[in-house]
């Protein structure tokens, strides 16, 4: 029996959903009992993939959900509004959803979650992270009987495309970013990525799968890449580092079995050439998770675009049919959406983290400055794993240190210290490091 697909958006990963959906020869054989019987589109006067009849499309969204013809809602709009109202129309009418919207998810994947869990049916989002990699599916199910201690990741592909970009060609940010969007990793607006806020949506999400409970989207500690200096990757590279947008979210402390503490925050970091993360490079992702016992499990793939996100999509879509097929509609519940076991997560006070730090600051050329500043973190209990000079385009100097782990405070108190010298003149760049 015919499984009938609503499809709400026709953009980029809308119209890759579709052109697989209307093309099953070669797939897996549940992909031929999928029927599009209707689509959303904002403007008929568009375009359309092969196959896909004028007839299906309609300028309603409701009125897709609403459709009793359609068992399952896609939705791939984007943003917050409507699509959180059509995904909740969708749950009420008893009818699965399937979404590639992390924004809708990390900000009120709660509200979602108890819906569907009040009416029995799947709400499944693999595409909302890392495009075609599957990742969450795996922390929920190959990676469920762990501990995940920390999951670490380039979960945004424009940014990476970009400091690629800019670490291989010596190419300025503005350049790399405007070639970006001319061949469209970038959007007109890109502030969403290059902002870190898209990495940010996405590895709330993550916490959900691999700590069973939810943080809020909000508090996320979030730096992007807009301000980052061709010179600091220069210099990174010379040090044995490259430089990456990573989302972090690794455990702090368990207070109780139903309470964790968490640090989760998407900033550029320095990353040893030698790390797993560092070769991943142009618009691919990968998302690296340590847990007990496995280890260090990395997932990597593309992170974007049609293909890759329609992959997973259509993916979900099967399993749903699967599931249905064997047992009836919502047989059981997906664990994510499973509100009643999510454990009590917060943030850990920013001021108490630990990290390796990266700093550049412009000095004037004089002897003693390098010892003031060694003395400062010094005193402060800040251990140092280098510090250089490197010749300023003026005429001081720029002297660049890489500290062992400290406490978040101390590195702060230190860099207060530092700057009371006037030959000191400023912090120019601050990064974390691996």
């Amino acid at each position: 029996m015919a499984i009938g697909i609503g499809l709400l958006g026709l953009g980029t990963v809308g119209a890759g959903v579709a052109e697989i959906l209307l093309n099953p020869s070669g797939r897996h054989p549940l992909v031929a009992e999928l029927e599009l019987r209707q689509v959303a589109v904002r403007s008929l006067a568009r375009s359309l993939p092969q196959g896909l009849s004028q007839e299906l499309l309609c300028t309603d969204p409701a009125a897709v959900v609403a459709n009793p013809a359609v068992d399952l809602v896609v939705e791939v709009m984007g943003g917050i509004e409507p699509a959180r109202s059509l995904i909740l129309a969708a749950i009420e009418a008893g009818k699965a959803v399937v979404t590639a919207n992390k924004a809708v998810i990390a900000r009120h994947g709660a509200e979602i979650a108890a819906a569907a869990a009040a009416k029995g049916v799947y709400v499944l989002m693999e595409a909302a992270v890392g495009g075609g990699i599957p990742i969450l599916e795996p922390l929920k199910q190959s990676l469920g009987a762990n501990r995940i201690e920390r999951v670490s990741g380039i979960i945004n592909g424009t940014t990476n495309y970009i400091l690629s970009r800019m670490a291989a060609e010596g190419a300025s940010y503005a350049a790399v970013l405007a070639d970006a969007q001319a061949l469209g990793y970038a959007e007109a607006d890109p502030d969403a990525d290059v902002n870190g806020g898209d990495a940010a949506d996405k590895i709330a999400i993550i916490v959900g799968l691999a700590y069973g409970g939810l943080v809020d989207r909000s508090e996320i500690p979030t730096e992007g890449i807009a301000n980052l200096q061709l010179r600091d990757i220069n210099y990174a590279r010379e040090l044995g580092y490259v430089v990456k947008l990573l989302a972090v979210a690794e455990r702090v402390k368990t207070i109780t079995d139903t309470s964790e503490v968490l640090d989760v925050r998407v900033h550029p970091t320095l990353v040893p050439k030698t790390h797993p993360l560092a070769g991943v490079n142009g618009v691919n992702n990968a998302i690296l998770v340590e847990g007990d016992p496995v280890g260090q499990v990395m997932f990597y793939g593309p992170g974007a675009g049609a293909g890759p996100t329609a992959s997973a999509v259509v993916a979900d879509i099967l399993n749903i049919a699967a599931i249905q097929q064997v047992g009836g509609p919502a047989a059981k519940l997906d664990p994510l959406l499973a509100a009643t076991s999510w454990r009590s997560c917060c943030l850990v006070d920013s001021a108490i983290t630990k990290h390796r730090n990266y700093v550049r600051f412009q000095a004037a050329d004089l002897p003693g400055v390098i010892g003031h500043i060694g003395s400062c973190f010094g005193a402060a209990g800040v251990s140092l794993q280098s510090i250089v000079q490197f010749q300023s385009q003026g005429s001081g100097a720029e002297i660049v240190v890489i500290t062992h782990e400290v406490q978040e405070s101390n590195f702060r108190h230190a860099l207060e210290m530092i700057l009371l010298r006037s030959e000191v003149e400023a912090v120019v760049s601050c990064l974390r490091t691996l």
